[in-house]
């Protein structure tokens, strides 16, 4: 029996490619695990290639099924808009302007000159002009004024004639007092008269006019916060209208504290020498009980009358009150932001805790 051919034993592997497969041992391993998950059969690429053909052919027919527009052509339209803002500018009525039409009716008067002032000194009012008061530091109303009024009483004889001058303040005529070269006053035999003319035949003097009351030259002060209209009208320039308001002011304050106070009346804040009239004739007596205001328990009514609040304040202040009790010492107004430092210094005497 013949006896079986032995095997075919395999080359052996040389020695540099035992190395070499050692070497790329795990990089196959890597390129094995990818080619696992994320590898595609020939069947999923053919599948994947069709489905993106699919998809770019849905994507492509909208603009492929889409009519062809028109072009447009604007010229058209703009013509009938032309048409319509002609018919339109046709049926207005064109208005003259504000210049035009009240310029006639109301000219324009022309910008002021500005007069340059000059250092007083001793000069006569019966020789100067309008432009010679503006030189010495009067306003050209009351430059105008002063000349009408010494054409009417024949000229000034006295300064006591310049001292009744409507709107001369006593400021102003304390400054010019020294320098007019006239007598203090009238003799005593001479009347208060008027010249007459034809302009104003029949004038007569004021203090002959019915409710006329003659201003005392020799006014003794008195308590601001027990005045009333009556005494108040006593001060030179201070009406009937201005005495109101002050009486007016001291009642929604609750009386006066200072007479720095009587700067905050909005009558007065374009007239500073009616103020210093009413501080030189007025003071506030030292322990005057002023009217306290109960924040606490007041409405909003009561509370916006008050000068230092206002409607602003008041709404807000009552708010407060309503969400966190009522206060329980005068700081606590400091707790609601739109209460500055001036406005709380100067409500802190007027307000009271209940």
């Amino acid at each position: 029996m013949p006896s079986a051919a032995p095997r075919p034993q395999p080359p052996a592997t040389p020695p540099a490619r035992r190395n070499r497969g050692s070497v790329a041992g795990p990089l196959a391993g890597l390129r094995r695990a990818v080619r696992r998950y994320f590898g595609f059969s020939r069947r999923e690429t053919s599948g994947l290639v069709v489905l993106l053909a699919l998809l770019g052919l849905l994507l492509a027919l909208p603009a492929l099924l889409r009519p062809a527009l028109p072009a447009y052509d604007p010229a058209p339209d703009q013509r009938r808009l032309d048409a319509w803002a002609a018919q339109l500018a046709a049926r207005r009525t064109v208005r003259p302007d504000f210049e035009n039409r009240y310029s006639s009716r109301y000219p324009r008067r022309p910008p002021r000159e500005r007069v340059p002032q000059v250092p007083l000194a001793p000069f006569d009012p019966n020789t100067f002009s309008a432009r010679d008061w503006q030189a010495r530091g009067l306003p050209a109303w009351l430059a105008e004024r002063l000349v009408k009024y010494r054409t009417v009483v024949g000229g000034f004889r006295a300064k006591e004639q310049l001292r009744k001058a409507y709107g001369l303040s006593d400021t102003t005529y304390a400054r010019l007092a020294p320098y007019i070269q006239l007598p203090e006053q009238l003799p005593p035999r001479e009347q208060r008269t008027f010249a007459k003319n034809n302009k104003f035949p029949e004038r007569r003097p004021f203090e002959s006019k019915p409710g006329f009351v003659a201003k005392p030259r020799n006014l003794t002060a008195f308590d601001l916060n027990a005045a009333d209209t009556t005494q108040l009208m006593q001060i030179r320039g201070i009406g009937r209208g201005y005495a109101r308001r002050v009486v007016e002011y001291g009642q929604r304050l609750g009386g006066f504290r200072q007479e720095d106070q009587l700067a905050e009346i909005f009558a007065f804040r374009d007239a500073p020498d009616l103020i210093d009239s009413l501080r030189k004739y007025t003071f506030v007596a030292p322990g005057f009980n002023l009217s306290r205001l109960a924040v606490n328990t007041a409405s909003f009514e009561v509370l916006q009358a008050h000068p230092y609040l206002g409607k602003r304040l008041a709404r807000v202040l009552v708010a407060y009150r309503q969400q966190h009790g009522p206060f329980q010492q005068p700081a606590d107004l400091r707790k609601i932001r739109i209460i500055d430092e001036a406005t709380y210094d100067k409500l802190l005497p007027y307000i009271e805790l209940k």
